[in-house]
């Protein structure tokens, strides 16, 4: 029986996951791997650490399934976007740690990029919503400037799955999920867009060659083989960006389809035939792994890794034990609605173009004397779903939603939780048995289609089989509306407070603590 490999590259680890040939999930194994965060704006990755991630995940994934390498038909990726690695002429790393999809250390770079483009249609061209110094080109542009005798050896720039890819194959290849993350790529055109580029200074020779998402792009070498555990010769597909992939395993290729996505970051997609786009809030949009399909999406960068840093931080004596988010959850239901007046804001990792300042910072407001460590914990639970109530707010300006709606991600594992979002959101909530294995459910969908184990994705839906359900409460929903105007009006005071903070940073320190 053919099965096929799916790796999950995320921003805490590497899931790897192994799909019999109906796409169901047989066995997973994941590493995780760490960040590195120099400064509040500098937040950095290994590429040689995703690699042992890889090589670890797989063996570990062969050894507990007892599938031979043999009958591994294929692999895909889904890859954490907005990545830039230097490769040079060897396409070896030229860095020992490059800057993620969140680092936002080129605010210069991007300002002085918009006195040559307009913003509003550099937005509109790429839909790229996040803060502009989060893509890869305004990397780029700081890596030249700050650090050039890198740049000019540099003859690639290569997104995390893609370098992936490369160890794997050889190959070098990339496809237009993850170019339309790069800063530089004209959605509807299909292109790397050249003005961007002659704005930025960047040659269009230094981002690799694009190829469909389920096109094979190579196989697996004898070194990689010998790393991973894989056999020599297995077939390797493109894959595609983590949004894409997750858009792919979570809705299908369903236009309109809708879900809330709760990992580390957590955003609401849509699917649709033209990319949503707003000017004001900033929605951003990648392309699809299906051709012709876009994902666009409200989001905030820190949903469940500031729940996970409350869980390191505030309860540290259990933060290891494999129950701890369950006893968070059961903590949490000790604490009112409203989590006895307390009041969390969970942008630690920074602010996304939804909010006022990219400089707004996470914090714990009106603590007293009385609060306890119950009513922290709900509060951080209630400040992420308010959060993402503002995305959904959004996101219902420019299209219908669905009801129920689908949660997927690590935290749809709970439902004390997931009750709580139904009634945050006024929506009806479900989840399913693909729950935070939908990129992985993405990525094996693009093995399959790539060595002709399906002809399309319209199936994909049929997959989920719904685990739960939950019904909003109109009494806690009319709460939470008050909440959340609370919740609005203290983001605006912390996003000027943060600017505030950030001059006062530069005018100490300059950008050394940037």
């Amino acid at each position: 029986m053919p099965h096929l490999i799916a790796y999950d590259l995320g921003t805490g680890g590497i899931k790897a996951t192994l799909h019999d040939e109906a796409l169901r999930i047989i066995e997973s194994a994941f590493v995780e791997y760490r960040t590195h965060c120099p400064s509040p704006q500098r937040h950095e990755q290994r590429p040689e650490d995703w690699w042992a991630a890889v090589c670890a995940s797989t063996k570990k994934l062969l050894a507990s399934s007892g599938v031979p390498a043999t009958d591994v038909a294929g692999a895909a990726l889904s890859g954490q976007s907005l990545v830039a690695i230097p490769l040079d002429a060897e396409n070896a790393p030229l860095l020992e740690q490059v800057p993620i999809w969140s680092d936002t250390r080129a605010q210069e770079e991007s300002k002085a990029f918009f006195g040559r483009v307009s913003e509003a249609e550099w937005y509109l061209a790429t839909g790229n919503g996040f803060p502009a110094p989060c893509y890869s080109l305004f990397k780029i542009m700081w890596l030249k400037k700050h650090q050039p005798e890198i740049f000019r050896r540099t003859r690639r720039f290569v997104g995390s799955k893609d370098y992936i890819n490369l160890k794997l194959t050889g190959v070098l290849r990339t496809d237009r999920s993850y170019a339309s993350g790069t800063g530089a790529y004209h959605l509807k055109r299909e292109e790397m867009w050249q003005p961007c580029l002659d704005a930025a200074g960047i040659d269009a020779s230094l981002f690799p060659e694009r190829v469909p998402s389920h096109a094979i792009i190579g196989r697996v070498n004898g070194k990689a083989a010998r790393e991973t555990g894989l056999m020599e010769g297995t077939p390797v597909a493109c894959g595609a960006v983590d949004n894409a992939c997750m858009a792919l395993g979570a809705v299908g290729v369903q236009e309109g389809g809708v879900y809330v996505s709760l990992g580390s970051s957590s955003w609401i997609p849509v699917n649709s035939r033209e990319p949503v786009l707003d000017p004001v809030h900033k929605s951003y949009v990648f392309a699809h792994a299906q051709e012709g399909l876009y994902t666009s999406a409200f989001s905030i960068f820190a949903g469940g890794s500031s729940f996970k840093w409350v869980k390191e931080t505030l309860l540290s004596e259990i933060a290891d034990r494999p129950d701890a988010y369950d006893r968070m959850g059961d903590m949490a239901s000790q604490s009112p609605l409203g989590a006895a007046g307390v009041l969390f804001n969970p942008s630690l990792a920074g602010g996304t173009s939804q909010d006022e300042s990219m400089h707004i910072r996470g914090a714990f407001l009106n603590l007293s004397l009385g609060s306890r460590r119950e009513d922290l914990i709900r509060a951080a639970m209630e400040g992420i779903a308010l959060n993402l109530r503002s995305s959904l707010l959004y996101l219902k300006a420019h299209t219908p939603l669905s009801d129920p709606i689908l949660f997927c991600g690590g935290g749809a594992k709970s439902p004390f939780w997931m009750q709580m979002f139904a009634d945050v959101f006024g929506m009806n909530v479900i989840t399913t048995n693909i729950e935070q294995d939908a990129a992985s459910l993405g990525a094996a969908a693009i093995a399959a289609r790539a060595v002709g184990l399906l002809e399309d994705y319209q199936g994909i839906p049929a997959l989920h089989e719904t685990r739960r359900a939950f019904s909003w409460d109109r009494d806690r929903h009319a709460a939470y509306l008050r909440l959340h105007e609370v919740f609005t009006h203290a983001s605006g005071l912390l996003a000027s407070f943060g600017e505030e903070l950030h001059k006062f940073r530069l005018d100490r320190w300059g950008d050394a603590q940037e």
